[in-house]
């Protein structure tokens, strides 16, 4: 493939976005890539079969109502047998997002240390890869936003741990979760999108260590350009590869606004707003208002004082 020109290149205001044309559908691996890239593709092998569970999670809802307003010894175990399994896909949802934190720190140390435009230029198949990691984390937070009994789910579940027993003295330490890991849990789920908010905090943590803030905004800013260009010039015309495409050029854009001080909205950002909302508008199909939210409720600096008043507009109005 050919140098990518102005890669990083201004495009706040309206300032045309620059054709990025990376191969974020099929690039293979080359051999510098190669060991990398299993060893990530690995860990990303369960996504598909995460986000399923979620899409068919079933709360206790109903059971817990029950056993609350009306806690007779029946009442009690048939709840406690519900949100047993439940929990354990939690905990499960839960462990897998640490299992993420040592592949993007892996993936950001060879696409962000020394020359970024090289780095992907050279790396496009370890580049996939981290815009795959975004999207099953947009994915997953978007279906948890669409399940809030897995709250009251988990805290029914520890509310009966620390009773110490329930209706039938079922012997619950065979069910335990030890409260070191019940709280980390309890606060992953609290968050409104706790999978992204994994990425954030292993990408900030990456640019706190090695003084990698400039580097790691060039690659998201990257990352969404080529995310544009790909839809906007209609270089994939399968419906479920635009769908990944803005799916990740609006992750991008906010994991940018969350590790960038200033933002992805001010005037100066590498992040072109205005187009960015177009391509959703035109491409964005029955995704639009997942992706719209997305930015208006997921991002930082929205409503900073340096956000351009027709962003906060154009934001507000769709």
């Amino acid at each position: 493939m050919g140098v990518i020109l102005s890669l990083f290149c201004k495009w706040s205001g309206d300032t045309t976005i620059p054709d990025l044309n990376l191969d974020l559908e099929s690039a293979m691996p080359t051999e510098a890539e190669l060991a990398l890239y299993e060893h990530v593709s690995d860990i990303l092998q369960p996504t598909e079969t995460l986000l399923d569970s979620l899409r068919r999670y079933e709360g206790c809802g109903d059971l817990i109502r029950k056993a609350i307003s009306n806690p007779t010894p029946d009442n009690e175990e048939e709840a406690w047998q519900a949100v047993q399994p439940v929990v354990a896909k939690l905990k499960k949802y839960f462990e897998y997002s640490t299992s993420l934190e040592n592949a993007i720190s892996e993936l950001l140390k060879v696409l962000c240390e020394g020359n970024v435009r090289k780095n992907i230029e050279q790396n496009q198949a370890l580049t996939k890869l981290l815009a795959q990691i975004l999207d099953f984390a947009f994915e997953f937070d978007y279906l948890k936003m669409k399940t809030p009994s897995i709250q009251n789910d988990f805290s029914y579940y520890r509310r009966t741990l620390s009773r110490g027993k329930h209706a039938n003295e079922t012997d619950l330490r065979t069910a335990m979760i030890e409260d070191e890991l019940a709280n980390k849990i309890s606060l992953f789920y609290a968050y409104p999108t706790p999978m992204l908010k994994t990425v954030t905090d292993v990408a900030s943590s990456f640019v706190y260590m090695n003084n990698f803030g400039k580097s790691v905004t060039e690659c998201l800013s990257g990352l969404a350009a080529a995310c544009y260009t790909a839809v906007t010039k209609k270089r994939t015309q399968k419906p479920e590869m635009t769908a990944f495409c803005l799916r990740v050029m609006v992750a991008s854009i906010i994991l940018y606004d969350h590790i960038d001080p200033h933002g992805a909205f001010n005037r100066h950002s590498s992040i072109n707003i205005k187009l960015s909302v177009k391509a959703i508008q035109a491409h964005g199909s029955d995704e639009y208002t997942n992706l719209m939210s997305a930015l208006r409720f997921n991002t930082k600096h929205l409503n900073d004082d340096s956000t351009p008043k027709s962003i906060k507009q154009l934001l507000s109005s769709h």
